[in-house]
């Protein structure tokens, strides 16, 4: 409960921040902006409320790659590169996998984007395990090869000519799922039910099983985890595949959605994958803390559309969210804090009483 507040207050806390920039620059649109903000997802009804899912579906996944890694003691800086290799496998079976018959297309494109993340996150997890080598350093890098290496595999394999790949198959498209019904003018699809669906599965993986126990206990205390019998260089390894798997499942989400998204050719890094960093920290990477901050983080990125109604760009939805990720860390920060005052004060207590 604790935990749960912290991260509220930070959300909060964060808002304010970006309530207060608003009235600096422009202070006669700032409550308006604030408004627009809180209510962005019921600005045009049903079709604003299905883009919040639209949004949340591959923060979550993203998120849940990142808060996977913090569990067992990981830090997957690299989530975008997996998530740019995912994406582009997806893009590549869309595209060019026309012998795939009706809904096996975009199952097979899926799979194909998680398969792939999957050997991204191996490849850290690897040097990690045999040789040492820092995951936050060889991620970084491998952040940057799968920009290149995908920015190389769309001109030579799905260019459209112009600067963007193709536009995948009809049948490649996760289909809606019914949401169509309930959120007929917007663009989600099942994405999101994919997104819920990881959720659980991470949900049991950690909490319910042998597996997931042997990998926080590395996480834990590594040295502890191996005198216990446990084999922490096949858990590295696994924790970051498995970590590197829902990134690819992340990319493929956001581009089998149709409506023209496509893979642009461009020397930037992907913004999803640090999104996920920025939810994971907020739901305290536990999984369901993570599809909570999820929801909450692509409620105000739909929001931020709407915000520039007025004169506000959407970048201030960028400084809420970091200023959240600021006071979430701070609060931890705190809280730690107080824990080792705590801590060396009963030490303290103990040690004048048995003198």
């Amino acid at each position: 409960m604790e935990n749960t507040m912290s991260s509220i207050y930070a959300i909060i806390a964060g808002i304010v921040f970006g309530f207060i920039l608003m009235l600096i620059f422009v202070p006669a649109d700032a409550l308006s902006g604030l408004w627009i903000i809180i209510t962005g997802a019921f600005q045009k009804g049903n079709e604003s409320l299905g883009n919040v899912f639209l949004f949340a579906a591959p923060i979550i996944v993203t998120g849940l790659s990142v808060g996977f890694a913090f569990k067992t003691g990981l830090f997957n800086i690299g989530a975008t590169g997996q998530f740019t290799i995912g994406a582009f496998v997806a893009v590549y079976i869309g595209v060019l996998w026309s012998f795939l018959p009706g809904n096996l297309h975009w199952i097979v494109a899926v799979l194909g984007a998680i398969l792939a993340g999957a050997i991204w996150g191996f490849i850290p997890g690897l040097l990690k395990a045999l040789f040492n080598v820092h995951e936050v350093v060889a991620t970084i890098m491998l952040n940057y090869i799968a920009m290149y290496l995908v920015n190389l595999g769309v001109r030579t394999t799905v260019y459209d000519g112009l600067s963007k790949s193709k536009s995948v198959m009809e049948n490649a498209i996760i289909p809606k799922m019914g949401l169509q019904w309930l959120f007929p003018d917007s663009s989600v699809t099942g994405g999101i039910f994919l997104a819920i669906l990881a959720v659980i599965i991470i949900y049991v993986v950690l909490e319910k099983t042998t597996f997931g126990y042997q990998l926080k206990a590395v996480g834990y205390n590594k040295n502890a985890a191996k005198y216990a019998g446990i084999n922490e260089k096949k858990s590295i390894i696994y924790s970051m595949t498995i970590a590197g798997a829902l990134a690819g499942l992340a990319g493929s989400i956001v581009y089998l959605t149709g409506s023209g998204t496509h893979i642009v050719v461009q020397k930037v890094l992907l913004s999803e994958g640090f999104d996920g960093i920025a939810v994971a920290l907020l739901g305290l990477s536990h999984p369901l803390g993570v599809l909570a901050s999820g929801l909450f983080l692509g409620y105000i990125k739909n929001s931020g559309f709407y915000l520039q109604i007025l004169p506000f760009n959407k970048e201030v939805i960028d400084i809420i969210i970091a200023s959240i990720i600021y006071f979430s860390a701070l609060s931890l920060l705190f809280k730690n804090l107080a824990k080792k005052v705590s801590t060396r004060h009963t030490s303290e207590i103990i040690g004048g009483d048995q003198s």
